[in-house]
């Protein structure tokens, strides 16, 4: 089984670069990793370019014009460029615990998809957070909140078991599934533009098709670098397109990652 590690990220390299940091801190790595960039500047492609000297490993930096909040438009462009089986989704603010990959690809099972803990790093120990070489967080650090997400314990992580119904704390940055199973519904929809309701309406077409949620606790961990909340002027009309994709039961929408796999020439990753 091939493994990507997928980020997603916006103009924020400081926080990018504490990332990409923690990947060279992995116990496990990803066979590729791949960069969902929404349209970033300079900075971020020369932290891309930089990391991509220190590590070996397969980078792939795929970017899109800035035309405001595109999420689900990057992650289906980066998404039908990825040639592995399995993959591990981010934001570019999360830091992962060193064990991170490894707890994912542990708990990956057919007809499954994961989503883990999120631990929130204090407002006041941001800038502190971003100037580390190597961010680690122990259950009684100062700099994080949500303390009892940050218990790692891998026997304890075979309690939780697929289910079919939706879980509040499904997170999109943290999150893992098969790309069979991206694909069988068709990726994101790109009918949802700003933020908000993207992740979770993908993950309900995901439970409507039948590919179970398993809760990945006491493991999979990643700390959030907190920032001000982005404008929530979109999330009333998303939060529409996910009530219809539950009413209808929908397993596929129509404008999502199909169009890149068949007309791949309408965009170039920057290898």
């Amino acid at each position: 089984m091939k493994s990507a590690l997928l980020i997603s990220t916006y103009n924020w390299p400081e926080a990018l670069k504490v990332v990409l940091k923690s990947i060279r801190n992995q116990s496990v790595y990803p066979d590729e990793v791949i960069i969902a960039d929404d349209g970033s500047g300079k900075e971020t492609r020369d932290i891309i370019e930089d990391f991509k000297r220190e590590i070996n490993l397969k980078v792939t930096h795929i970017w899109q014009e800035d035309k405001g909040f595109r999420k689900s438009a990057i992650l289906n462009k980066a998404l039908a460029k990825c040639t592995s089986d399995y993959i591990i989704q981010i934001d570019g603010d999360c830091i992962m615990h060193k064990d991170f990959i490894e707890d994912h690809l542990a708990r990956a099972e057919s007809g499954v998809f994961l989503f883990g803990s999120r631990v929130n790093i204090k407002p006041e120990a941001v800038k502190k957070v971003l100037d580390l070489d190597k961010a680690e967080f122990s259950l009684f650090s100062s700099n994080i909140k949500n303390k009892t997400r940050n218990i790692r314990i891998p026997v304890f992580q075979e309690f939780y078991k697929p289910k079919s119904d939706f879980s509040e704390k499904t997170r999109g940055c943290n999150l893992s599934y098969w790309r069979k199973d991206f694909l069988a519904v068709n990726g994101y929809d790109e009918a949802m533009e700003g933020w908000g309701r993207e992740d979770s309406e993908f993950v309900i077409r995901l439970l409507n098709k039948n590919i179970k949620g398993k809760r990945l606790r006491y493991g999979g961990i990643v700390y959030h670098i907190y920032h001000p909340e982005k404008s929530k002027e979109f999330v009333a009309v998303n939060s529409k397109i996910q009530q219809n994709t539950i009413k209808e039961n929908k397993q596929w929408c129509r404008n999502g990652v199909d169009k890149y796999l068949a007309q791949n020439s309408m965009y170039k990753p920057i290898e």
